[in-house]
């Protein structure tokens, strides 16, 4: 057959297969297994004989299959080459497996070899926020908020290092004794990272921060309770009018999907540069510039760091600088661009407050060996920062939009804030659920209202202020 080996003696690895395979593999969509359905998440854990065969079986298709004709395949090919050779290896070992057991086996070698092994059936769900590897024993996912155990578990340790090297390839990074830590992204952008041993003590632990196919819009988080219909007006008109914005809240509590959702309502016209650590922002706008930093190589040389991103930007003519995480010295150069004719520039931060994202800011620049007075660094921030978003996720798992902040200016040396819209929360059901409410706080007229005139918006604010108050009276 097409894909089998010609000459007997030819010697061909597991990695090598796994190369050879790699561009048939990102022709095959994910989403939509070809041998078997997709298990569930919680089935039962896989016993050590299965493995066992399964690894024998692997064994045999490693030593039987073309590496050459394999690359040359397109994905649908690729598996069925590999299904057609997996079924002549059973048959010839007479195991006597039923119809479903040699399907479960070939779906998981395909998986193994095209794709990324136990981890493809969790990939494939839209439902799943994060995917937590400790080890090859336990998988950990979180559905709805909540964090639960499933039954998945890889062959051992090996194989999961495997497929840490095969998505850390994908972006050029690596992952090994001598560089252990690594952060990287998938092909739709989720957000990976790993920790492999000798600093992960267990086995390798693999965290992916999965994005949804479908693009959230705040229309959406409306729906979801994320922030009142009022509120996500005020965050469009905010996005429109070119507020300097910072988004700021704890991991997990949704930052990165509330900067996608503020991105939206930039217009088409602008020129935005994205600075990130791994390129996870999925910007619609037709004129967007993507960097991304880099680790150091093996010799400890050639890092690009964030802020060098952010300090290259400004060579570049942005219109807006959209940092994903700011969590260094970066945040000067960020402050200095929002203050230097890039309006609408956004960034997120990890603070549990408004306030707290204000001290930690200052706290940032300080530790990046900026020998500026407090005083100084704080009224840099009050002439660049216009507007604090803060989210919040709450005991329940939920996720809201706790308060809409402006920065309005100093009063000696503490900065002065006002809030737009804050979340209350008012108790909770039988079933743990928060029960809360979105407010508005009576501002009648916040303080970028002659931005929001300048762009034409003043009415659409006003409205907003104004079905926001009356909610608010009701």
């Amino acid at each position: 057959m097409f894909g089998r080996k010609s000459t007997p003696d030819q010697k061909v690895t597991e990695t090598e297969a796994h190369e050879a395979a790699r561009e048939a593999h990102s022709a095959v969509p994910r989403e939509v297994p070809r041998l078997a359905e997709v298990p569930a998440v919680a089935k039962a854990e896989k016993a050590d004989q299965y493995f066992s065969f399964k690894k024998e079986i692997f064994s045999a298709l490693i030593a039987t299959i073309d590496v050459a004709a394999l690359s040359s395949m397109d994905g649908d090919q690729a598996r069925e080459e590999i299904g057609a050779i997996v079924n002549d290896i059973v048959a010839a070992k007479k195991a006597g497996i039923s119809m479903a057991e040699q399907n479960e086996l070939l779906r998981d070698i395909c998986n193994d070899i095209l794709g990324y092994g136990p981890l493809e059936p969790l990939l494939a769900r839209d439902d799943i926020a994060d995917i937590m590897v400790n080890g090859a024993e336990q998988v950990f996912i979180e559905v709805g908020g909540r964090v639960q155990q499933t039954g998945i578990r890889f062959r051992d340790n090996e194989q999961l290092l495997n497929i840490c090297q095969r998505i850390v390839s994908q972006v050029g990074r690596r992952v090994d004794e001598a560089s252990p830590i690594c952060d990287a992204r998938l092909a739709d952008g989720s957000r990976v990272n790993v920790i492999a041993p000798p600093l992960a003590i267990d086995g390798p632990s693999l965290t992916i921060r999965k994005f949804k196919k479908e693009k959230l819009n705040l229309d959406q988080l409306v729906r979801f309770g994320s922030i009142s219909s009022e509120g996500a007006e005020i965050l469009k008109i905010i996005g429109r009018v070119r507020c300097n914005v910072l988004i700021s809240g704890g991991t997990g509590s949704g930052k990165t999907t509330l900067l996608n959702c503020l991105t939206g309502y930039i217009d088409d016209g602008e020129r935005i540069i994205t600075c990130e650590d791994a390129a996870e922002l999925q910007l619609q706008q037709p004129h967007v510039v993507r960097l991304e930093t880099r680790p150091p190589n093996i010799e400890g040389l050639g890092e690009i760091t964030m802020r060098n991103l952010v300090k290259n930007c400004l060579r570049m003519r942005p219109e807006r600088i959209i940092v994903g995480e700011v969590r260094g010295p970066e945040a000067f150069d960020l402050l200095q661009a929002m203050n230097t004719g890039h309006d609408g520039s956004m960034g997120t931060l990890h603070a549990n407050s408004p306030r707290e994202a204000i001290s930690r800011v200052e706290a940032m620049i300080t530790m990046g060996g900026h020998s500026l007075p407090g005083k100084a660094i704080r009224e840099m921030l009050v002439s660049s920062v216009d507007v604090i978003v803060q989210a919040a996720r709450l005991r329940d798992g939920s996720r809201r939009i706790t308060h809409i902040t402006e920065v309005l200016g100093m009063e000696g040396d503490v900065v002065t804030t006002q809030d737009l819209f804050v979340y209350d929360i008012l108790g909770e059901d039988a079933k743990g659920n928060i029960i809360g409410r979105h407010r508005s706080t009576g501002i009648g007229r916040p303080a970028f209202w002659d931005r929001a005139r300048y762009y034409g918006e003043e009415a659409r604010l006003a409205a907003a202020l104004d079905a926001a108050e009356i909610k608010a009276a009701a």
